[in-house]
This record gives structure tokens, sequence and C-alpha cells, in this order.
């Protein structure tokens, strides 16, 4: 028995000191600060790491330092022009005097919730439904800097609000939904318009460019044949300038007779009577020629009348 009692006994001596030893020795994390307290009344800061304290003398009270959000309740907001919405925003802070925040609040969390509500129907009230719906972020400006400046004796700092929903009455939701799905009509109509205007727009177009290079084409393909022809007809020209050229010097370096021209002259008419010329040319020394013709109609006769009397003789 008294093993059982001894044992008992230092099994309690060594849970006193252990508590004992627990209450001396506090450990703060380093995102924490403590506040210690001696006899009710603020001694010191306690910095993170390990710290001594006083048991029944002294308390310690761990402040977190880290940024902390605070989610404010949906808020009905009547609106400048009288709508009814319901408005959810969310708070987020950091502590930045653990002092101020322990001693100059009681609840920072519902101090700080409804101090945004309260504002946040002021802020919203002044504003008309569509401008509350689109203007967000001016809600949020306006609202972090009135609890950042309300909030700056509690020790914190306001870094961001937010507003997270904002819901109209669901009368005016409809109504809304039915404007902007008229909305969306309109413009599905106009773009539908737009584009047949440009399909348009682009077949007269492309029409109009065709025909330009098809009457383009066709001119260009008379113009190469009129140069063809030209270029035909200005070749044979040149040709028989050049075979005209070349009798015409053939004849006078052959110093031709009168004679000869004369019979020349007779075979040409004689293709000219063919019976299927229409034209008849005569030279312009009409006189010389039809001298010379008799000429020969002279030489003719003689070789006939020679003729004629070398048979009588005989």
């Amino acid at each position: 028995m008294e093993f059982i009692f001894g044992l008992v006994r230092w099994i309690v001596i060594i849970v006193f000191l252990g508590v004992i030893l627990f209450r001396i020795f506090r450990i703060i994390r380093p995102f924490e600060t403590g506040l210690v307290e001696r006899l009710g009344k603020f001694n010191r800061e306690a910095s993170p790491g390990l710290n001594i304290v006083v048991p029944g003398l002294e308390r310690i009270i761990i402040v977190d330092m880290r940024e902390q959000v605070i989610d404010v309740p949906p808020q009905e907001v009547i609106t400048k022009d009288n709508v009814t919405i319901t408005v959810d925003a969310v708070i987020y802070y950091e502590p930045t005097d653990p002092k101020k925040l322990v001693y100059n609040v009681g609840d920072f969390i519902q101090a700080a919730t409804k101090l945004a509500q309260t504002n946040l129907r002021n802020v919203v009230g002044d504003l008309e439904l569509d401008s509350a719906l689109t203007s967000r972020e001016t809600i949020n400006t306006s609202l972090k800097l009135i609890l950042d400046e309300a909030t700056d004796k509690w020790g914190t700092r306001v870094v961001r609000v937010e507003i997270q929903r904002i819901d109209p009455p669901q009368d005016v939701q409809d109504a809304m939904n039915k404007v902007m799905k008229a909305e969306r009509d309109r413009r599905a109509a106009v773009t539908e318009a737009e584009g047949e205007k440009r399909a348009a727009i682009l077949t007269a177009e492309g029409l109009r460019e065709s025909q330009i290079l098809s009457a383009e084409g066709e001119a260009e393909a008379l113009k190469a044949v009129a140069d063809a022809q030209k270029y035909e007809k200005i070749a044979i020209a040149e040709g028989e300038a050049n075979a005209i050229e070349q009798v015409f010097d053939a004849i006078h370096k052959g110093d031709p007779t009168n004679d000869l021209i004369a019979i020349k002259y007779l075979e040409s008419l004689e293709k000219v009577a063919n019976g299927k010329a229409t034209k008849i040319f005569l030279p312009a020394d009409l006189s010389a020629t039809l001298g010379s013709i008799g000429a020969v109609a002279e030489l003719f006769k003689d070789d006939d009348d020679k003729g004629s009397k070398k048979s009588t003789k005989k």
C-alpha cells in the first residue's frame, strides 16, 4: 500500500510540475503576437518564440496577425429609384496593433459586420438600380475607404471589400431578363442584316470586277486581232512594194524597148479580159501606149503582107 501511495504521490507531483512548466513556458508562433497582463494590467508584448510567464501573476493573450476575412450577411438595401435589392459582401482585414485590437473593441468581428452593413445601405442607397448593378468596383472602393478609416482606432487595416452578389427582386430580374433578351435579339438581327448587306456588296463588287475583267479581256483580244491584221497588211504591202521595186529595177536594168512594153501590156489586157475582172485600169499616157500598139500592129501587118506575097509568087 505504501508503494502505491508513493507512486501516486510522484505522479501527482510530476503532473503538477508539468502544468506549472506549461504555464511558465509559452511558445508563440511566427504569425502571432502575445499580450502579457500582470495582475490584470497590460505589462508587455511577447514576441514569437519561447516566452516565460509567471503563473498566477501574469496572463498571456495570443493575437493572430494574419489577414482575416469577415463574411457580411446578405443585407436588403433600397436603391435611389426605390428598388429593394439584396447585397452580400466580404471584408478582408489585417491587424496592425494587437493592443488596440484587444483593448479598444469588445468584439471586432461583430463591430465590423454591423459597420459594413450600415455603410453598405448608405453607399448603395445613393445609387439607382442600373448603377448599382454595374458599379461594383465603385461600391467596393467606397466601402473600403469608410471601413478602413473607422477601424483604424481598433488597430486593424481593411485590405479590400468585395461585393459577392447583388440580387434584385424576382419581378425586376424577370423584366431585366426580358430586356436583355430583346437587346440580344436586336443585336442578332442587326448583325444578320449587316452580314447580308456585306455579302450583297461583296457579290456585286465581285460581279462588277468580273465584268470589268471580261470587258478588258475582250478589248485586249480585239486589240491583239487588230494588231495582227495590221501587221499582216503591212507585211503584205511591204512585200508587194519590194516586189514592185525589184521588178522595176529589173525592167530598167534590162533596158526594154517600147515594143516589148506594148507586148507585156497586151498580155495584161488578156488577163484583165478573162471575164472575172470588174475593173480595167488604163495608163495615164494613153496616146503613147496606143502608138506602141499601132506600131506593133503595123509590124504584124507587114509580116502578114510578106507572107501573102510569097504565096502568090508560088
